[in-house]
């Protein structure tokens, strides 16, 4: 034990020979993201790819080094020079070496700063009416000695029109969660982010309001997909050997549910109160072997009480530990969940990967359909880069039962704002999504996809609105409501869209971009999960240009 502390006293006191600050970069910039991946599907790097954002150290450590690699094409050693104009300040101080542009920039050997502006705009036509996105703002990240970081953002919207959630959450969409200021009146919306964490060569401590993504997948991830809006959180990260790796953080989410003991009368209204809601996750990866990576994680989401630190802990099995308060009483206790998340790039040029989240299983009962009451969320896929020169192409199928998401205790459902942490198609769904890729030159991106998404019943709002009488395979015990509820036995809505899009890069994070998609929608409850935005038009052009994340 002695020694472990001594080698925690001797990183935290000499680390002035390590570049160790964490500075997370946004999930939302895709194109360094696509990059990294693409690097280590050639084998240039070797990175864990379940947990994101990467902070900005890890990326300029993975360019720095697939720089000069010998497996990259010339148009991916052009594409590490580019970003390296950004990321070398990681590595570098002073400006004495290729830069980036940006607004204001200092460096030295105690402090860094960047300082940038972030505009944006999008136009979309759908043959009938054309509409609009446009954001404002600006960001600042940068570091204190070695090993603290820093970072601050702010983003302000405005739609011409409602894109995200009206007045109510039903739209089914992969666009960032949003929530919209005053009334139905209102499109603005803003969005703040920021942190400061401490890092030492083994691990980082950080106080954040960001987006978290876990578990691999190119077309969101089914454990943690970052598209809720951003909530505040702390985090744990440790890498003590080169096989092992630890996530862990604990969220304050935001329930939107209204906390009526208190709520008090303000002058011609109410002071509305909403419940407690948080969560705390943690994640270990191992590394059997390189480029083989294996995450097993747990969660809580946990409302109605105060903070509890106990989900502090970030070792523990938070199933068990809620027994410990609750028993195993449903009407008291809390949201668990489980996931396995699973990345292999052992062939050359290939990834291949599976995400499996799991909010309940009862194995014994795996057989009978009666009794059935696994609520599992599965994603697998597999993308092969440089096919042919500088082509990709990427596959994923994503299945998610009855209620995997879904909690009947509405303080405690997995979600924050009303939006779903994981799938953007909630619960009794699937889909298959394909993706090709062509990058000619450097900065220049173009894609064609194509998804198919059908979607069932919404069991949870069937129970919340007592239709059982209308759903017969719905059990009337309330102890068996959840058991041998049907995937899929009726397609409720139904969509099909093929995409193509082109971007460039003109600068570092300054792009111009063009998309057109070909839509079409089905089912019964096709008017409940689209904007009608998209329901007056079955071919929707869009372009724009942005500079900032």
């Amino acid at each position: 034990m002695s020694r472990f502390l001594y080698s925690i006293i001797l990183s935290l006191c000499i680390g002035n020979a390590v570049f160790a600050q964490e500075v997370p970069y946004h999930i939302s910039n895709q194109a360094v993201y696509d990059f990294i991946d693409e690097l280590a599907n050639k084998g240039a790097i070797d990175i864990n790819t379940a947990i994101k954002p990467y902070s900005r150290m890890t990326i300029a450590k993975a360019l720095e080094k697939a720089n000069g690699h010998p497996a990259l094409s010339k148009r991916q050693q052009n594409e590490v020079a580019f970003y390296l104009k950004d990321f070398n300040k990681e590595l570098t101080i002073g400006k004495d070496f290729d830069k980036r542009f940006d607004v204001f920039y200092h460096s030295d050997s105690l402090f860094k700063v960047t300082v940038n502006p972030i505009l944006g705009g999008q136009f979309f036509n759908n043959g009938n009416s054309t509409e609009y996105h446009r954001w404002g703002g600006a960001e600042f990240y940068g570091s204190i000695g070695k090993h603290v970081g820093i970072y601050g953002s702010l983003r302000d919207n405005h739609e011409s029109r409602y894109f995200g959630k009206d007045s109510h959450d039903e739209y089914i969409s992969t666009r960032p969660g949003s929530v919209y200021k005053g009334d139905n009146l209102d499109k603005d919306f803003s969005e703040t982010r920021g942190g400061i964490s401490y890092a030492w060569k083994w691990g980082s401590l950080g106080l954040h309001k960001d987006n978290v993504m876990w578990g691999n997948g190119y077309h969101e991830s089914i454990i943690l997909s970052g598209r809720a809006p951003s909530f505040g959180f702390v985090s744990f990260k440790m890498n003590p050997v080169k096989w092992l790796e630890f996530n862990y953080m604990h969220g304050w989410l935001v329930s939107e549910v209204v906390d009526s003991s208190r709520t008090y009368a303000v002058y011609n209204g109410d002071r509305e109160v909403y419940a407690n809601k948080f969560i705390a996750a943690s994640m270990f990866t191992i590394k059997p072997w390189k480029k083989m990576y294996i995450s097993v994680g747990n969660s809580i989401v946990y409302g109605d009480v105060d903070f509890n630190p106990t989900f502090a802990v970030p070792f523990l099995f938070y199933k068990s530990a809620d027994h410990t308060y609750n028993s195993w009483d449903n009407w008291v206790g809390h949201n668990a969940q489980m996931y396995i998340d699973i990345s292999c790039r052992q062939i050359n040029k290939l990834h291949l990967y599976t995400s499996i989240f799991v909010d309940e299983i009862a194995l014994t009962k795996m057989f009978n359909k009666d009794e059935w009451s696994n609520d599992i969320g599965i994603k697998i896929g597999g993308r092969f880069t440089d096919l042919l020169p500088d082509v990709s192409l990427t596959a994923e199928y994503t299945r998610i039962r009855p209620l995997t998401y879904e909690h009947f205790v509405p303080t405690i459902t997995y979600k924050s704002n009303r939006y779903i942490l994981g799938s953007y198609m909630r619960d009794n769904a699937e889909e298959i999504y394909l993706m090709a890729r062509y990058k000619p030159i450097r900065g220049l991106d173009l894609q064609a996809s194509y998804t198919h998404m059908k979607k069932g019943k919404d069991y949870q709002k069937i129970f919340d609105n007592n239709e059982e009488d209308l759903h017969p395979e719905i059990n009337q015990d309330q102890e068996e409501i959840r058991r041998g509820l049907p995937f899929l036995n009726e397609v409720r809505y139904k969509t099909q869209s093929i995409t193509f899009k082109a971007s460039y890069q003109i600068v570092n994070d300054g792009f111009i971009f063009i998309e057109a998609t070909k839509n079409s929608f089905d089912g019964p409850d096709k008017e409940l999960y689209t904007n009608p935005f998209f329901l007056e038009g079955d071919n929707i052009l869009s372009f724009g240009m942005n500079f900032g994340f």
